[in-house]
């Protein structure tokens, strides 16, 4: 079943804050080291409850757990959630295999240690991020077993090898110059997760945009003379029948991640039979549901389908 919504001005549903949320920091790896972090946001009253996996964006390059929107949050544990944020390591100091293998070994270390030490059903599980971070939701639907109960991307993408991100982008070339000195100086080094991480990181990723190089800094693979290497990173190529019920939200006045992107995994979950929705915001730019732009009606009851759509699969 797939359903295709284009929100219009509507009155944004509202969920109550629970009384108390407790938070609490967990190490569910370690790199060369180095503790890679999740934190847990619940209602401590013992229950077992279903879980979502958040993943947090920024071009894998920047970001961390810290940015989860803590309205969204509020709504996520208000619903009956337990709220897992986690970091993973960065681009261009590891490469997108290396990510992706955080993102799984999260999930492992989720259902395997979230039961006992937060009170999780491990069987109940799905996957939202935003950006960067829906792109890696939609890597979760292939690459996860057992594969999580639902996914919720907010405007991510299901290729990363295209003219978008391959190309120099109009968009960032309006934006000053940023040179090779100063990117690369934003970055290197030990970082490994975006957490204590310098704040210059966004130079480098301006940098690629210019430059129409992110698939080589991140990926550490060629679009044009390695094309199929790629096949494996584009969630858009590796949906089946299996693959799990989907969310996509996108503003069609996304300047960062073509909509286009959520138009094409739309058109391709329908053509594999996967249960889905895609929602539309008219007029929404890049991060739509970002700060106070939950205030806006049309955002408000986007995010609300979203959590009855998480409701209903879990």
């Amino acid at each position: 079943m797939t359903t295709r919504l284009l929100l219009l001005l509507c009155a944004g549903t509202s969920f109550a804050a629970p009384p108390e949320i407790s938070k609490q920091t967990y190490v569910y790896k370690v790199v060369d080291g180095t503790e890679i972090h999740a934190d847990v946001y619940r209602i401590p009253d013992g229950r077992s409850r279903p879980a979502i996996l958040w993943i947090h964006g920024g071009a894998l390059i920047m970001g961390q757990r810290g940015n989860l929107n803590p309205l969204q949050m509020e709504k996520y544990v208000g619903a009956g959630f337990t709220v897992v944020s986690i970091d993973y390591r960065l681009a261009p100091e590891v490469k997108l295999p290396a990510i992706l293998e955080d993102v799984r070994d999260a999930y492992a270390w989720l259902r395997a240690k979230g039961p006992g030490l937060f009170a999780i059903d491990p069987n109940r599980i799905a996957v939202v991020g935003g950006s960067a971070g829906g792109y890696l939701t939609l890597m979760c639907g292939d690459m996860l077993r057992p594969r999580p109960k639902a996914l919720v991307a907010f405007y991510g993408y299901g290729d990363i090898d295209g003219p978008w991100y391959g190309k120099p982008d109009p968009f960032y070339l309006r934006s000053p110059a940023v040179s090779r000195e100063e990117a690369y100086a934003a970055v290197g080094g030990k970082v490994l997760t975006g957490a204590g991480s310098p704040n210059n990181r966004g130079r480098f990723y301006l940098y690629c945009r210019q430059h129409g190089i992110w698939p080589q800094e991140v990926a550490g693979l060629d679009p044009v003379t390695q094309p199929r290497a790629f096949d494996r990173y584009c969630p858009i190529r590796n949906i089946t029948r299996d693959y799990p019920p989907t969310m996509l939200l996108h503003g069609d006045a996304d300047t960062d991640v073509p909509y286009q992107q959520s138009v094409a995994m739309d058109a391709e979950l329908a053509r594999r039979g996967v249960e889905h929705q895609f929602i539309t915001i008219p007029g929404g730019p890049h991060g739509f549901d970002g700060g106070k732009r939950m205030s806006d009606p049309v955002v408000a009851q986007a995010f609300a389908r979203a959590l009855e759509f998480l409701q209903r699969h879990m």
